[in-house]
């Protein structure tokens, strides 16, 4: 069993060189959630450092960007180093800051082996038209699991914390899809679940449902269940500590812009580009930190 510790007022008690190569791990993704984690003590920004550079590693792996020649094989092989780390064997710099993570904040073995469950869901054959359970499960996987690790390193209240991690994780990922269905056609993608294809009459051929007549309202539907997974994530928050949740409703702000701008542009033509407001979703993402909705 896990001993959990709280100490988080200072960074994880590692070895500066291991804090900094995971940070150079967040660094090199090109993303804003460096900067956005700055808001957290440094134990708990160390702590999401950590969970961030795992899912970097893991989602490179699946999306064939590093040198594996079996990238599912080499997916199986990080079950094994998490397994490890449960019985306090750690051989690399993120492994031994994962490691501390875990020791601080208590976070589950299962969530870990669910995200890399989820990478190898799009590691070899590409996923085209789920039946609506395995995309619900494909949504908890590689969204869901990773919101279950961050709760607890916000400290959000158990209670609230994986309920706002389904919700939330859900919310966020159906967001991507909606957004991301031409790029995943060009990658012979396609996670419109199978049931609303047919009653939309939309073909499960990646290439051919981007210019079918009944796209736009499948994905309108789609856009349906995320808001009302954004509406009930809030309603969560609100019940937290604001401390404990002040990451998750900037992420919830930011992406809800996102969701806004995608229904506005409708999706007759998902190939068009998307024009976000970024002044919008900045102000968006200051009230939101402000614990303020607009």
């Amino acid at each position: 069993m896990v001993s959990v510790r709280h100490n988080t007022s200072q960074g994880l008690p590692c070895a500066p060189s291991d804090l900094r190569q995971v940070e150079e791990i967040v660094n090199r993704s090109g993303t804003s959630f460096g900067r956005g984690m700055k808001i957290l003590p440094p134990g708990r920004r160390d702590g999401m450092f950590a969970i961030y550079a795992f899912c970097r590693v893991v989602d490179d792996i699946a999306d064939g960007d590093t040198p594996h020649d079996d990238p599912a094989s080499a997916l199986e092989s990080w079950k094994g180093r998490i397994a490890a780390l449960y019985e306090g064997q750690a051989d690399t710099a993120l492994e031994r800051v994962l490691l501390e993570a875990i020791r601080q904040f208590g976070l589950r073995q299962d969530d870990f082996i669910a995200i890399i469950d989820g990478m190898l869901m799009d590691c070899g054959e590409p996923v085209v038209a789920p039946d609506e359970a395995t995309l619900d499960l494909y949504c908890d996987r590689v969204a869901s699991a990773v919101g279950r690790l961050s709760v607890r390193i916000f400290g959000t209240p158990e209670e609230q914390g994986d309920r706002l991690a389904y919700h939330l994780g859900r919310a966020l990922q159906l967001t991507n899809i909606l957004r991301d269905i031409a790029e995943d056609a060009a990658r012979g993608r396609l996670y419109l679940p199978a049931e609303l294809l047919r009653r939309y009459s939309v073909p499960a051929d990646p290439a051919e449902a981007l210019y079918a007549v009944g796209l736009d309202g499948l994905c309108r539907i789609l856009a349906g269940r995320a808001k009302d997974h954004f509406r009930r994530a809030t309603a969560l928050m609100k019940q937290c500590p604001a401390a404990t949740v002040r990451p998750a409703r900037i992420m919830a702000a930011s992406y809800r812009v996102t969701l806004a701008a995608l229904c506005r542009r409708g999706w007759r033509n998902p190939e068009a580009p998307l024009r976000v407001c970024s002044v919008r979703k900045k102000l968006a993402m200051l009230l939101a930190a402000a614990g303020v909705s607009l």
